[in-house]
């Protein structure tokens, strides 16, 4: 296929989002228009007075671009965590304790980001493969080596991925292996200002890569560093990312440490803000919520990491119910995949064990958490307009004013037919099925700003 620019055009389509938690809108043969930027300009419904006046100017324009019967529009996908260096390890040592997987496997391997060849070419890999995937935004964890992290930005750049993009802060002798850490503490804060201040500078005016503070959790850090990071936060306003309430041992060891939850000690740190990324959050309180909806934090629900490596799973209604801003995220390489349609299938998995518990020796009014169910329109809504929300971006739907992230799925492609219809369906339960079946081969095409940066092989 070959790649084009939406930008200026005007896109006929049946498209597909969730607008609100909760609510799915399928548009039929609705008319989108772009500006020269890649923003939606207008959306004309099918049923709408002038849709046919509309069709018919941006025909005459030779500006109109007609997507297939068969093909639905999805918003892109926003990745809320994601490890870009063990992408190499995805799908690996899965079936060891996390202590032994981060110390044997995951940390030998991000120590050798300090080879830049190394990561230009895994990163290359990386972002070509999501974007196929159609992971549209991406949230990043490099590692605590500077070059390859500014390889890592320059890398979203050049292939046209919105995404946020952190040198990881590990300075605790006491938990960040000799040969894995930075080298003191003003050093990690130093390359971390550096770094803010090289994509600032270098990539200000695409409006695709941004700088996030990222000390890896608590556990990796010492307390100077994690104030240090948040004078940083405050001066520069920039978004921050860390892993909080993760484990049984993080949770525990956070608490002995700080004689505070890990929610309570990153607020005193100055690194719980509007701008802030919880990665996993399965050991969060009822306060500990509270203390996130407050700050106008956001949680990345990592459901299949959490099955791995947590041993828990998210109480993904509870935190909605309480007004806390949640994504997604596959957490590679945790998370054994790195597609978001799977993780919005574990959202929905993982939402059933909760509620109806696992046990099959405690009686089912036991081991049952109720009310907990999530269904697919929840995990669609998470996994695109609710993550863009945590970040406070405007993409993740198709609304005027928002940045044209789309993906357009085939679910015909060859080799990946996923539903027959027999005239059976309507547009919902095409949703559901697409959702529920689709994999990256039913991806044609994906969409940041209006650009075509991805296209299916035919």
């Amino acid at each position: 296929m070959t790649k084009q620019s939406l930008a200026g055009k005007s896109v006929l389509t049946t498209f597909i989002h969730t607008p609100k938690l909760g609510e799915l809108e399928c548009a039929k043969d609705a008319l989108i228009t772009l500006d020269d930027q890649g923003v939606i300009q207008s959306v004309v419904h099918l049923s709408d007075e002038g849709y046919p006046q509309n069709l018919a100017a941006a025909r005459a324009a030779e500006s109109l671009v007609e997507f297939g019967q068969d093909q639905y529009l999805f918003p892109g996908f926003v990745d809320l965590h994601i490890h870009a260096p063990q992408w190499p390890q995805l799908g690996s040592a899965l079936d060891v304790p996390l202590e032994v997987w981060l110390q044997d496997h995951t940390f030998p391997l991000e120590a050798k980001y300090e080879n830049a060849a190394f990561a230009r070419e895994v990163y290359a890999d990386l972002v070509t493969s999501l974007l196929a995937n159609g992971t549209t935004t991406a949230v990043y964890f490099a590692t605590i080596h500077a070059e390859a992290t500014r390889i890592l930005a320059d890398t979203c750049s050049a292939k046209g991925q919105r995404s946020f993009v952190g040198k990881v802060v590990m300075d605790n002798v006491a938990e960040c292996p000799e040969y894995y850490r930075d080298k003191d503490t003003e050093t990690a804060l130093t390359e971390t200002a550096e770094f803010i201040e090289y994509v600032q500078t270098n990539h200000s005016n695409e409006d695709l890569v941004k700088p996030i503070i990222t000390p890896r959790f608590i556990p990796s850090c010492t307390d100077d560093a994690l104030r240090g990071l948040g004078d940083l936060v405050e001066k520069t306003g920039c978004h921050v990312q860390t892993h909080c309430s993760e484990s049984d041992w993080q949770h525990g060891y956070v608490i002995e440490r700080t004689e505070k939850s890990d929610a309570n000690a990153l607020r005193d740190f100055g690194l719980m803000t509007r701008h802030t990324v919880l990665a996993h959050g399965n050991f969060l309180s009822d306060d500990d919520m509270a203390v996130v909806k407050d700050a106008g934090a956001g949680v990345a629900h990592c459901p299949l990491s959490n099955y791995f490596f947590s041993n828990a799973v998210f109480p993904l209604r509870r935190a909605l119910e309480k007004g806390v801003r949640v994504g997604l995220g596959t957490d590679i390489s945790g998370g054994p995949s790195a597609s978001m349609l799977e993780s919005c299938r574990h959202v929905v998995n993982s939402s059933r064990l909760l509620e109806e518990g696992v046990r099959p020796d405690l009686d089912r009014s036991e081991r049952r958490t109720e009310d907990s169910r999530a269904d697919f329109r929840e995990a669609l809504y998470i996994a695109t307009a609710g993550g863009a929300e945590v970040l406070d971006l405007k993409v993740g739907k198709f609304e005027v004013g928002y940045k044209f992230d789309a993906i357009l799925i085939d679910p015909f492609a060859k080799n990946a037919p996923i539903y027959k219809d027999f005239g059976l369906f309507d547009l919902e339960g095409i949703a559901e099925k697409i959702i529920m079946l689709a994999t990256r081969a039913n991806i044609a095409k994906t969409y940041v700003g209006g650009k075509n940066v991805s296209s299916a092989q035919t």
